[in-house]
């Protein structure tokens, strides 16, 4: 099996989403008039597409299709 460094832009969702759940699971502090859970599970929809884009570039970077 080779190594493949750039998939691991693809755990950066996985820990957005699920590792830092507990830690942001706040109701009180508001980011952008929404309260800071809705908003960070916001922030990691949006930013699940940009880490796919980066792990796809290095892929293609290294000769993978």
């Amino acid at each position: 099996m080779q190594k493949r460094p750039a998939l691991l832009w693809l755990l950066a969702p996985y820990a957005l989403y699920l590792g830092a759940l507990p830690l942001v699971d706040r109701v009180h502090p508001t980011v952008l008039g929404l309260p800071f859970l809705f908003f960070w599970l916001l922030l990691a929809t949006l930013l699940t597409p940009v880490a796919v884009l980066l792990a796809r570039r290095a892929d293609r970077k290294r000769g993978r299709a």
